[in-house]
């Protein structure tokens, strides 16, 4: 087993932890870890793309309050305002590392409309945004001379001083982080990562559930790490669900069709062809996600369907595949053509609103560990997330964690007396039908009874059964040498754990966590 020392460690690729990691390598040495390459994140698979005011007739206060709106009262108002006034600047430092944004003849940018929006402020890459970030990304991380990148490694566990021997309790006030153990995944050999600064930077938690626009990378291993390190994790109710992903049993991840196609001038409608939308809100196709995907799983159960329909076949078809090449060609591998044919769509898990809770600079309630990226809990979407404005954040909180991890570098220093990984009392586990079962039932639990529409039976239920695969897991885990899909497999149930115990305490309904026990007062249309 090696033993490696860094100033800064990421844990994490997407654009959270890449450009957190270009910020601060002017500084020190930075090691990145990404569980598999470097370019599979969730960034890539974003589509929509990144909010920020840009021209006038938009500001950056019609941004906080569409933001806020969004975020169904829950929002921490300064940071909306901070993330919307910071956003544009940490755009322009995107653009500045090869970032190419859609332009229009006159060379102004295309900006898109998405849900939840009152102005046309979506800067975008036709449909493949993320992917385009990620690229001007990774090609500036892979040149620079102090970051090194170790893909194909798996964070087991951060390192803390319950590794070095001492008891710690929730809500010790003195929890220091000093690196992460780490596996690498073709030798299963657990490394030792010491830092003086941490990054969690993990992504979502999609894969908890059976139908995810999440790649298949984004199992909650932040969260479920700091968690078990006693590191203080909220709002894990508020799961968003993407109205809109091809409906193409089997495949998964499910096949995101951005929400920009609704802004674009999209409409959704039941299978035999009427508004769906019209009855449950004025805004129509363009409400927000929480509302949409609700509509669509409310006529979904009505009307016994297995779909619903997105249609935009009365767009231009020319601009239609210009906007949208990525989903053209894809709809069309599978003989839908979206110039002449509805896209048959479903709602799928996409986005984790909560998670590690950090505060205005990134830091986690862990000392010398940050957080950034959709692993966080920054407060600035509340119960519900304004479409595309989770990219953004990402930028912002990665601006604000280098700063302050830059300018408390000179107080910390490599902690030389942690041990190596202990691999006492394992052996090679042979029951890998074990595991595959295990996630196979976990995510048929969480979808069945922790989805978009819940109740206090439910939860209880999912509660119940979980803990039957969370103790059959622990002791797998126990006495098996480690492998990435035994360790991803317990973070999903952690993750599954903490929706549904935050789930439980809310006796309420609000923004993503609807539940039919405490519906809320008369507003139109209820589910």
């Amino acid at each position: 087993m090696s033993k490696f020392e860094c100033d800064f460690l990421v844990i994490g690729s997407g654009i959270g932890g890449l450009s957190y990691a270009l910020k601060v390598a002017e500084h020190g040495q930075v090691i990145v870890v990404s569980k598999d390459g470097i370019d599979c994140t969730s960034t890539s698979f974003a589509q929509g793309g990144i909010a920020a005011v840009t021209y006038e007739p938009d500001n950056v206060e019609q941004h906080i309050a569409d933001t806020l709106v969004c975020g169904d009262g829950l929002c921490n108002e300064d940071v909306v305002r901070m993330v919307c006034n910071e956003g544009p600047q940490q755009i322009k430092q995107l653009i500045r590392w090869g970032a190419l944004f859609d332009r229009k003849p006159s060379g102004q940018y295309d900006l898109a409309r998405e849900g939840g929006h009152s102005m046309h402020r979506i800067l975008h890459h036709k449909d493949r945004t993320g992917a385009e970030i990620q690229r001007a990304l990774t090609a500036q991380v892979r040149q620079h001379r102090n970051i090194r990148v170790f893909e194909n490694h798996f964070a087991v566990e951060i390192i803390t001083q319950h590794h070095l021997g001492e008891v710690v309790r929730k809500g010790y006030p003195n929890i220091t982080c000093y690196g992460a153990y780490v596996l690498d995944i073709k030798t299963q050999q657990v490394h030792t990562f010491l830092s003086r600064h941490t990054v969690m930077a993990t992504g979502g938690t999609g894969n908890i559930y059976h139908t995810t626009s999440n790649p298949m990378v984004a199992t909650g291993d932040g969260i479920a790490m700091v968690y078990r390190a006693k590191g203080m994790v909220e709002n894990m109710a508020f799961v968003q669900f993407h109205p809109t992903t091809l409906f193409h049993p089997g495949e998964r991840p499910s096949f995101l069709i951005t929400e920009a196609m609704r802004g674009f001038g999209a409409v959704l409608r039941t299978t035999d062809g009427k508004d769906l939308m019209q009855k449950y809100d004025p805004r129509g196709s363009l409400a927000p996600r929480d509302v949409v995907a609700r509509a669509i799983d409310h006529e979904m159960k009505i009307r016994g369907d297995e779909f619903v329909y997105l249609d935009a076949t009365h767009c231009d078809p020319v601009e239609l595949i210009n906007h949208f090449p990525n989903i053209y060609q894809k709809c069309l591998s599978l003989g839908i053509d979206i110039t002449k044919d509805m896209i048959p769509v479903v709602p799928a898990a996409h986005y984790l609103c909560g998670g590690i809770k950090v505060d205005m600079d990134g830091r986690t309630s862990i000392n010398r560990l940050y957080a950034v990226g959709e692993c966080s809990s920054t407060g600035l979407h509340g119960a519900n997330r304004l479409a595309s404005n989770s990219l953004t954040e990402a930028v912002v909180f990665a601006e604000r964690a280098a700063r302050h991890s830059v300018d408390t570098l000179p107080s910390t220093s490599i902690n030389q007396q942690v041990p190596e990984w202990d691999y006492e009392g394992t052996t090679h586990n042979e029951e890998m039908v074990l595991i595959t079962q295990s996630y196979k039932e976990m995510q048929q639990i969480m979808s069945n009874y922790v989805g978009i529409v819940r109740s206090n039976l439910r939860l209880q239920r999912a509660l119940d059964r979980l803990q039957i695969i969370f103790r059959e897991t622990e002791e797998l885990y126990k006495r098996s040498i480690l492998t990435q899909q035994l360790c991803e497999l317990r973070n999903m149930i952690k993750v599954g754990y903490l929706v549904i115990k935050d789930a439980q305490n809310m006796h309420e309904s609000r923004g993503l966590h609807y539940s039919i026990d405490y519906p809320r007062p008369k507003r139109g249309m209820e589910f």
